[in-house]
């Protein structure tokens, strides 16, 4: 495969400024020597081209840039033609491209060779796929630091001590004459401690931070009429809701995005939680309470001008039963006053009718506090299986390890280390008898 020369446009498609094609593979130099009537390219400095067709026909005034392998994105000869924006231009690049022996890059394929040429592990190729999507500043953060390499570090620091333990055991178990330290079996069970200490506080870290990418969910909760859709509209700062002093008028869930400090939000306007007859209303009263078991924030409304009434009652026992981030608040506060404060605790008084920068304020500090924060985060569900399976492998060589069935210890240990590496780059056999006979005088 990688004989073949590959192209793609490398910008989105609409009219811009700039439209850049890449090309990758052996012949992607001499493509552009010919498309760009020149006869070399210094590596890395822009020159500014005519590109022709076959028929010599001018096709635009373009910048092209050469990458010499290994020294490209993909570890392969690599060239970029920035032309001027439009998706005709570019098509017409392509086109070219093609006649001379490139063919259609399959979607991913230039990250894909960038893997499989070393130039990028797999925390980078899923950084960059989010990192293109990102539509918050700290989504972006967060990603960036996955490029710089920060999972990959962490990833590699526990993959050396695993490598550490199985080595010694494996010594133990082959060449038993071999003179071992006293204490190995303790600084192993110490590596162990250390590393599921890392592992779990990573894992909780990731999930308090799980909706940093595509936006925390926020459910608004409340019974009928007692301004969760009012609140919505005010929010997102248009009419999304139907508003309407008739219960159950809200019958299904509404989900909308707004944008929360530097923070994407995803919030989820739920029907009203009452005792409903009407089958219709039922569901959208059990999509509400899905809503809640998905939200990482909810807003639970509470009407200041009427009394304390036994639906009130059903949102307070949802709440004392949920352990996500609660925010209370009682609404209508422009309204007399018949509700008993005193079930509530900590709440914010405020009006949908009037200002909501005080809910707006908590929200922004419950959001930062779940972001800005050094602690390692994982980014996919690939990343978050592969440490669960990691715990649950250490978790179980512990019995082996103080019970001297060393045969099981190495076992769950090399599991442990093959799940790891899968977050970055799939361990091989052979890293461990490097450690082996790199540390121990065997075979003599």
């Amino acid at each position: 495969m990688f004989d073949e020369t590959i192209v793609a446009i490398a910008t989105a498609n609409g009219v811009g400024s700039i439209s850049i094609v890449r090309v990758s593979g052996k012949d992607a130099l001499s493509i552009a020597t010919k498309i760009a009537n020149k006869n070399e390219f210094k590596p890395r400095l822009a020159t500014l081209a005519t590109l022709q067709d076959s028929n010599s026909d001018a096709i635009d005034e373009a910048l092209v840039l050469y990458f010499k392998a290994p020294f490209s994105f993909t570890g392969e000869d690599v060239v970029e033609f920035q032309c001027h924006g439009g998706i005709a231009i570019s098509n017409i690049v392509v086109a070219e491209v093609i006649k001379h022996g490139a063919r259609m890059a399959q979607p991913g394929e230039f990250s894909k060779r960038a893997f499989l040429n070393g130039k990028i592990d797999l925390t980078k190729a899923e950084a960059i796929a989010k990192i293109i999507e990102a539509r918050s500043e700290d989504a972006v953060k967060l990603l960036a630091k996955q490029l710089k390499g920060e999972l990959t570090t962490f990833v590699n620091d526990i993959r050396e001590d695993l490598l550490f333990m199985l080595a010694y055991t494996e010594v133990n178990i082959d060449y038993a004459e071999e003179d071992l330290p006293s204490d190995i079996y303790q600084q192993i069970q110490d590596k162990l401690e250390i590393i599921t200490g890392k592992l779990q506080n990573t894992l909780e870290a990731s999930k308090r931070r799980e909706g940093l990418i595509e936006g925390f969910k926020v459910a608004i909760i409340g019974k009928p009429n007692v301004g969760k859709s009012s609140l919505l509209n005010k929010l997102l700062n248009f009419d999304r809701a139907i508003i309407s002093d008739i219960a159950g008028t809200t019958r299904d869930t509404i989900e909308e995005s707004v944008k929360i400090g530097t923070h994407i939000i995803k919030i989820v306007d739920t029907a009203g939680i009452r005792e409903a007859s009407d089958v219709i209303e039922q569901i959208g009263i059990e999509k509400s309470l899905e809503a809640v078991e998905e939200a990482d924030i909810v807003i639970a409304l509470f009407d200041n001008s009427k009394p304390l009434e036994n639906e009130d009652k059903k949102i307070l026992e949802i709440l004392e039963d949920t352990n996500k981030e609660v925010i209370t608040v009682l609404n209508k506060c422009d309204l007399e006053s018949n509700f008993e404060t005193s079930v509530l605790g900590n709440h914010l008084s405020l009006s949908t009718k009037e200002s909501i920068n005080p809910l707006i304020a908590q929200l922004e500090t419950i959001l930062d506090s779940n972001t800005h924060s050094d602690e390692m985060s994982l980014i996919s569900k690939r990343q978050v299986d592969a440490v669960e399976t990691t715990l649950v492998h250490i978790s179980l060589a512990y019995t082996p390890l103080s019970s001297g069935e060393l045969e099981f210890f190495a076992y769950h240990i090399g599991e442990a280390l093959e799940n790891i590496s899968n977050i970055t780059r799939p361990y091989e056999h052979d890293q461990m008898l490097d450690v082996m006979f790199g540390e121990f005088c065997l075979g003599k």
